[in-house]
C-alpha cells in the first residue's frame, strides 16, 4: 500500500536534530537510535552510513540507522546497527514498511551479503534469526536500598564485602583509567580491543550522557571500571573492565551497586545490564543479580548466504585466533585490535 503523504529521506547534519528530538519521544526508540552514532560508524570506523527517516509534510514519523561493513575477513553486511545492541526501524506502523523496503533497496544495490535488524522485539518471524544474545532489563527503585535488598542474598553479599574493603568509587573525567582495564580484560579473553579514540569520542559526542565510573582501593590501586550511557530515564552499563584483582575485593559486585546508586541520584528508573550471550559468565552474572533474561530478535535478511553469520567468539573456528591473542603483549594487542574489530560490530 502506498502512502503519497511519507517520503523516505537520508539523514544530513541539518536533519539531526529533528532526528533526534523524534528519537526522544518515540517510546520504542533506544539510546542507539540517536543521529550522533552516524559520524561515529563514519569517523571512527570508517564505515558508509544510510541513516534513513520518513517524513510526513515537515515531522519526522519514523527512524532506521543502518551502516555498511565490508570486510575481506568477515564479509560484507548491512546491520541496524553494528556496535549497538538495539535497532531497527522504530516509529509509525505506516511508515515502517517504506522504510525497510528502502533499507531493502540499498542491501541490493549494494550487493551485501546480508541485510541485519537488532530489534528488541520481533518483526520478521519468518526470517532466519540469532537466538545467541539476551538483554537484561529491570525497573530501579528511587529508593537506593530498596534496590540493594532486591539483589539476591548473594549477590548482595559480594557487594557487603566491596563495601568492607573500603572500595572507593569516582566518577572520571575521560576514559584513560578504564580503557586500561578494559583493554587488558579482553585480551585476556582472546578478543580485540575497540578502538581508544571511540571511547573518546562517545565522551565528546554525548557528554554528560556518556559517563565513565571507576572503582579504586582504599590506597588508590584501579580495579575495576565502566563506561555507561543514559538515555531519558535508563542507564545502560555498556563497556566495562576489571583488574585480575579486582575479583577477590569484589570490586565488580560493588561497581554496579555504586553505578545502580549513581544512576538513582540521577533519576534514573531502568538499569539496562546489556547484552551476553546465553550460558557465558557474564549471562549467570547478570542472572545472579535478580535480572532476568529477556531474548533478542536478531532478525537477518540473507542474499549471499546460506546461513546466519557467526562472528563471535563462541564459534569453534576462532578457537586458535583467541588462543592467539590472549598471548599478545598488551600494547600489540591494543595496535592490532581496531583494525579487526572495526568489521565485527
Amino acid at each position: 500500500m502506498s502512502h503519497p503523504d511519507l517520503t523516505i529521506h537520508h539523514l544530513t547534519e541539518s536533519d539531526h536534530a529533528a532526528w533526534d528530538a523524534f528519537v526522544f519521544k518515540c517510546p520504542d526508540a533506544t539510546f542507539f537510535h540517536q543521529a550522533a552514532w552516524q559520524g561515529l560508524m563514519e569517523d571512527v570506523f570508517g564505515h558508509r552510513t544510510h541513516f534513513l527517516y520518513a517524513r510526513r509534510g515537515g515531522e519526522i514519523v519514523a527512524v532506521l540507522p543502518l551502516a555498511e561493513v565490508q570486510s575481506r575477513l568477515f564479509g560484507h553486511s548491512l546491520t541496524s546497527l553494528p556496535f549497538c545492541v538495539y535497532g531497527g526501524v522504530v516509529g509509525e506502523a505506516t511508515a515502517v514498511p517504506l522504510l525497510e523496503a528502502e533499507a531493502e533497496r540499498i542491501a541490493l544495490a549494494r550487493g551485501v551479503q546480508h541485510l541485519e535488524y537488532r530489534n528488541l522485539v520481533a518483526r520478521h518471524t519468518d526470517w532466519p534469526r540469532q537466538d545467541l544474545y539476551v538483554t537484561f532489563r529491570k525497573t530501579l527503585d528511587p529508593d537506593v536500598e530498596a534496590n540493594l535488598a532486591a539483589v539476591p542474598r548473594k549477590q548482595r553479599a559480594m557487594v557487603r564485602k566491596g563495601i568492607k574493603n573500603g572500595l572507593v568509587s569516582h566518577i572520571d573525567p575521560d576514559v584513560e583509567r578504564f580503557f586500561a582495564l578494559y583493554a587488558d580484560n579482553v585480551r585476556r579473553h582472546g578478543t580485540p580491543a575497540l578502538p581508544k579514540r571511540f571511547f573518546a569520542s562517545l565522551q565528546d559526542v554525548f557528554g554528560e550522557k556518556c559517563e565513565v565510573l571507576t572503582v579504586t582501593s582504599p590506597e588508590g590501586k584501579t580495579l575495576s571500571s565502566v563506561l555507561s550511557f543514559y538515555f531519558r530515564d535508563e542507564v545502560l552499563p555498556y563497556y566495562a573492565g576489571d583488574d585480575l584483582a579486582a575479583r577477590s575485593l569484589a570490586a565488580n559486585d560493588f561497581k554496579y551497586w555504586a553505578l545502580m546508586q549513581q544512576a538513582c541520584a540521577r533519576g534514573a528508573r531502568l538499569f539496562d545490564y546489556g547484552r551476553s550471550k546465553i550460558g557465558t559468565g557474564p549471562y549467570s552474572f547478570k542472572k545472579n543479580w535478580g535480572f532476568e533474561p529477556q531474548p533478542l530478535s536478531y532478525e537477518y535478511r540473507l542474499y549471499k548466504r546460506d546461513a546466519v553469520p557467526q562472528n563471535n567468539p563462541m564459534n569453534p573456528k576462532y578457537r586458535a585466533f583467541i588462543a592467539m591473542w590472549k598471548r599478545l603483549p598488551l600494547p600489540v594487542a591494543n595496535a592490532l585490535g581496531p583494525y579487526i574489530v572495526r568489521n565485527l560490530g
